[in-house]
C-alpha cells in the first residue's frame, strides 16, 4: 500500500447515523476508499470479497453474541481492526485482545478522533504482525534444530561419527543437493524409521 494511495477501510456497522460520523470523519482524513457494510449476516464473506486493508467496527450495545462474532471476523482475516463500543466490561476488553483487535474503544465515537484512533491500529497491527512473524521463525528454527539433532544422533549411532563428523555431512549433503540442513536431516529421520 502506497503513501498516495488511500488504504481501503470496511465500516461495519447496522447504525446508519454511527456510520455516518465514521464515513465523515474518514473522508476529512483523507480516506476515500471506503465502504460501508450494514448486514452482519455472512459478513465474513462480505470482508474477504471486500479484502480491505483495515476495518473498523461500530457497535453500539453490543451482545455477547455479536461480540464474539466480531472477534471471530478478526481471529479469520489478520488485518487491523479498530473497534468503537459504548459500554464494555472487563471480559469484553481482554476477549478483543486475545481475538487480536488492534483498537478497542470505549465510548470515543468522534469524528475528529478516527484518524488518530486508525493511525494506532495500524500501527499496532503492523508491530503485532511482525512479533508474531519473529515467534514463527524462532519455532520453525527451534524445530530444524530439533531435527538436525536427532540426525546427527542417527548418524552418530549408525556410522560411528562424532557429533561434528555428523554434521558436516549433513551440511555437505545439503550443499551438494542445493537443499536446507533440515530437509537432508528430515529425510534421515524418515529413512531411519522405515528401516525400523
Amino acid at each position: 500500500m502506497s503513501a498516495e494511495q488511500s488504504p481501503k477501510i470496511v465500516i461495519v456497522d447496522e447504525s446508519p447515523i454511527r456510520a455516518a460520523i465514521l464515513e465523515e470523519g474518514l473522508r476529512e482524513a483523507g480516506f476515500t476508499g471506503v465502504v460501508h457494510v450494514r448486514e452482519m449476516q455472512g459478513l465474513l464473506a462480505r470482508i474477504y470479497a471486500l479484502d480491505p486493508d483495515v476495518i473498523v467496527i461500530d457497535l453500539e450495545n453490543p451482545s455477547r453474541d455479536v461480540l464474539e462474532q466480531m472477534f471471530q471476523v478478526s481471529r479469520a482475516v489478520r488485518r487491523p481492526i479498530a473497534m468503537f463500543v459504548d459500554q464494555s466490561d472487563a471480559a469484553s476488553i481482554q476477549a478483543s485482545v486475545e481475538a487480536g483487535v488492534s483498537a478497542y474503544i470505549v465510548d470515543g465515537l468522534k469524528k475528529e478522533r478516527i484518524k488518530p484512533i486508525l493511525d494506532l491500529c495500524i500501527s499496532r497491527f503492523n508491530a503485532f504482525s511482525k512479533l508474531q512473524d519473529e515467534l514463527e521463525r524462532a519455532k520453525s528454527a527451534l524445530e530444524d534444530r530439533k531435527v538436525i539433532d536427532r540426525a546427527k544422533g542417527i548418524l552418530m549411532k549408525m556410522k560411528g561419527f562424532t557429533e561434528e563428523e555428523a554434521y558436516v555431512l549433513l551440511r555437505s549433503t545439503a550443499m551438494r543437493e542445493k537443499k536446507k540442513i533440515g530437509e537432508i536431516a528430515q529425510s534421515i529421520l524418515t529413512a531411519s524409521e522405515m528401516l525400523k
